[in-house]
């Protein structure tokens, strides 16, 4: 993300906040939370670990990852106030919930066993830095794992567009190489990515699917499509096999 911090954050939280719909509309964050939780409980984590959650939504990964890991003592956290709520009243886990901008997590939180995020961290205006700070927090040993969008995300949704002569409000998203120079030094890095495919009733329901989970917020600088040119995009793309695939990259970082 290049927008300018403090404007992005304000919208970014709103839109978020208003996400009521976020449990029934977020099918691919459910999913990617599993895979990710997967892949956590696979690492080499101490009895009892400290926990940072950031981004929690609504509690996919805080419930997927509690279910697998036992006992731990959890900071869950988003940058919404809302969804915090909503992941306190669904997950009813015995936590420490708080409003926290992960891009700025003060470094006297920790050290942590296990900093954890699904899904979140494309929202952030300089991921490299902010994997780097993150990396400070960590206890000797510890992780940090994420997943985020990759580069080729909702390309069927780009396609359609481009397609059409129209430019597309998608952020540009890090490819594996690019998620890979991101691994703070010292620190051992794996990065997979995976394809989760969605289909689509259409092109309407995808877009109303992407503001109901508050994901609706463009790349920076875009301008939204006038409302004829919008519906040729819409109707190029009800031509072809109404899927949007999400590419995530899946990040499991160790410290020393």
């Amino acid at each position: 993300m290049d927008d300018h911090p403090p404007e992005r954050r304000t919208r970014i939280v709103a839109a978020f906040d208003r996400a009521e719909r976020y449990d029934s509309a977020a099918i691919v964050q459910r999913k990617a939370a599993r895979a990710l939780a997967d892949r956590i409980v696979a690492l080499p984590i101490r009895a009892n670990p400290r926990i940072l959650e950031l981004g929690c939504g609504t509690g996919f990964l805080t419930q997927a990852l509690a279910e697998r890991i036992g006992p731990a003592r959890w900071t869950i956290s988003d940058i919404a106030p809302a969804m915090v709520d909503r992941a306190r009243a669904r997950v009813g886990l015995d936590a420490d919930y708080r409003v926290i901008d992960g891009e700025a997590v003060d470094p006297a939180m920790g050290p942590y066993d296990l900093i954890v995020s699904g899904m979140a961290f494309q929202w952030f205006a300089d991921l490299p830095r902010a994997v780097s700070r993150l990396g400070t927090l960590m206890a000797a040993g510890g992780a940090i794992a994420f997943s985020t969008m990759a580069e080729g995300s909702l390309m069927e949704w780009s396609e359609a567009l481009d397609a059409e002569g129209l430019a597309s409000g998608i952020p540009a998203y890090p490819g594996p190489d690019a998620l890979a120079a991101m691994i703070p030094a010292g620190f051992k890095g794996d990065v997979a990515i995976i394809d989760l495919p969605e289909p689509q009733a259409d092109a309407r329901s995808f877009l109303r699917g992407l503001k109901a989970i508050g994901a609706g917020t463009a790349a920076h600088g875009y301008h939204p499509l006038p409302p004829a040119a919008l519906r040729r995009a819409m109707v190029r793309f009800d031509a072809g096999p109404r899927i949007v695939t999400y590419r995530i990259g899946v990040c499991l970082l160790r410290a020393p």
